[in-house]
């Protein structure tokens, strides 16, 4: 299977090409304009700040995590769809949203002129699964330059590939994790002063929230009562914001 869509953060540095630029304090940025009338964030519209270490892994590590996000939902519903049965939150959240929040991550990418040199939570024993010169729709789905993304996209379509009911509990089970993920990135861009990744990061876990709630819909359909509940506490979030 091949992505349409850019790859994430660490692929992404090979991919994208540079972007100059110094740091900047200018007060007088439009600090909450959009580049879509979704809501999906203009980090270009932001200074140019200057990131610590920690706030360009994490770039890196939520363009990998995103994308996961991208891959297992894709996967997931052609493999139920080639078996005959549709789950639309699958394909609806992909193409819909995920794509959205990976471009998110590009653009800071971008704006930062990120490099692989420029990181240090990368496996070295990994190559880059893409060449600049790659076009997006030949860009290899499934695969990751950090390991533990790459382990748990292994976990996740193993598990989706059971049923109706586990497809749907992965979609609980990436949302969690990705919450859980941004959390942290948020507080370290909030330290930093980066209000660029501070509204890039809230924008993706306000979509993982209204996500988890479609893939809790979708289990009370099929007639799990608990919905997501039902995977155990880990994965039960009743206090996540509702639109």
């Amino acid at each position: 299977m091949k992505t349409k869509i850019f790859l994430g953060a660490t692929i992404a540095l090979a991919i994208l090409t540079a972007c100059g630029g110094s740091s900047s304090t200018n007060n007088n940025v439009n600090k909450h304009s959009n580049n879509q009338s979704s809501g999906q964030p203009d980090v270009y519209a932001y200074p140019k700040y200057t990131l610590s270490q920690e706030n360009k892994n994490d770039i890196a590590y939520m363009g990998n995590e995103e994308r996961l996000a991208y891959d297992v939902y894709t996967y997931l519903y052609n493999f139920h769809l080639n078996n005959g049965t549709t789950i639309k939150q699958l394909s609806n959240i992909a193409n819909n949203s995920e794509t959205r929040h990976i471009e998110t991550v590009r653009d800071l990418v971008k704006k930062y002129n990120l490099s692989p040199s420029d990181l240090t939570n990368l496996d070295s024993s990994n190559a880059p699964v893409a060449s600049s010169t790659t076009p997006q729709d030949e860009l290899p789905s499934g695969e990751y330059d950090i390991n533990h993304i790459q382990e748990l996209y292994n976990t996740l379509v193993a598990k989706g590939e059971n049923s109706t009911k586990d497809a749907l509990e992965v979609g609980c089970m990436v949302e969690v994790t990705d919450i859980n993920d941004l959390n942290p990135k948020i507080d370290n861009a909030i330290a930093s002063g980066a209000e660029d990744l501070q509204v890039a990061f809230e924008f993706l876990r306000s979509g993982s929230y209204n996500h988890y709630w479609a893939f809790d819909k979708g289990l009370k359909n099929l007639g799990i009562s608990d919905g997501c509940c039902a995977l155990g506490s880990e994965w039960c979030h009743p206090e996540y914001p509702q639109e």
